[in-house]
């Protein structure tokens, strides 16, 4: 299944599911700041304006505020739009 993460005016595309979000976003040259790629830091931290998520390893352990997701931990399931700031 192939997605598109729309992403700061900029369409990304998602091929490969086993990927996360931050490692698509970083292959296309799309910057993200992280620290960490197992949900513990929350700096990779992005607003999910529209679409869905999945957490395919669990739930993060890092505060996510309503409509934020980690990118270096969940996958999208649906096209998305992001922001990234």
């Amino acid at each position: 299944m192939e997605y598109t993460i729309t992403v700061n005016n900029k369409t990304v595309v998602y091929r490969d599911k086993r990927q996360s979000i931050l490692t698509c976003l970083e292959q296309a040259n799309v910057e993200v700041d992280f620290h960490c790629r197992d949900g513990f830091c929350g700096a990779c931290r992005i607003k999910l304006n529209q679409g869905q998520v999945n957490y395919p390893h669990g739930e993060p352990l890092a505060f996510v505020g309503e409509g934020e997701v980690l990118a270096c931990c969940c996958r999208p399931t649906s096209n998305i739009n992001i922001t990234v700031e």
